[in-house]
């Protein structure tokens, strides 16, 4: 039986302003136990993920100014999936596609200047540039310090550690990075805030571009032909 994947979409929200500032594409599969994350993103048919991606940002183009979308430093360098990302930009301009680069490890590796030829094509047509994960995986700062120019927004992910936010070592994480979108001008999203005491505290370290339960799970995004489906 082939499989059956769509995104999910959670919003980023402003608390300085409450508003939602963005939502964030999150692509689940379909099993018998429920929707449920990809094994591997990169094992996926780059072509479903291209058809996908282009449904997805057309159904959701006229509600919010910015739509993010992950990528892997593999897909990156996949043709379908880069020229599918170069063609969601094009049909929901003016709203712009923001493309996080993951912190997955890829069973190819990339230099910085491939990264970078890859990026520029998307910056060149006037989409943004998020390093995601930033701390951990291949999204360490020495791995992404010639990106940080060329980017617009860095994501610090608070679920990707074990230790809790009230740990000094992770406020310290977190000013290390506010540190470093505020000397290269950029946005600065913290993803994670589960409840209340994590919203708090966020907006004690200054941070109010946020993403988590807190404010709302991610909801299923439901295509035209859908009804046939469920």
């Amino acid at each position: 039986m082939e499989s059956v994947y769509r995104y999910f979409v959670q919003p980023q929200v402003d608390t300085n302003t409450d508003t939602i500032i963005g939502y964030e594409l999150l692509m689940k599969e379909h099993t018998p136990v429920g929707w449920r994350l990809p094994e591997s993103f990169s094992a996926i048919d780059p072509q479903i993920t291209a058809d996908l991606l282009i449904q997805t940002t057309k159904v959701l183009s006229d509600k919010v100014r910015r739509l993010s979308v992950n990528i892997s430093r593999e897909q990156l360098m996949t043709t379908t999936i880069s020229e599918a990302i170069i063609q969601s930009q094009q049909q929901i301009y003016p709203t712009k596609l923001v493309v996080e680069l993951t912190e997955d490890e890829s069973p190819n590796k990339y230099s910085i200047e491939e990264v970078l030829e890859k990026l520029t094509e998307f910056l060149d047509r006037g989409m943004q540039i998020s390093l995601d994960d930033v701390g951990t995986g291949v999204n360490l700062f020495h791995n992404i310090k010639d990106l940080l120019p060329f980017a617009s927004e860095l994501k610090f992910a608070l679920q990707n550690f074990s230790k809790k936010f009230i740990d000094e070592r992770m406020q310290q994480k977190i000013h290390f990075w506010h540190a470093m979108s505020q000397e290269y001008g950029l946005r600065l999203i913290v993803e994670g805030i589960e409840d209340k005491a994590d919203h708090q505290l966020s907006d004690k370290l200054g941070v109010h571009l946020k993403q988590g339960y807190y404010y709302s799970k991610p909801q299923l995004l439901k295509l035209p032909n859908d009804y046939c489906l469920y």
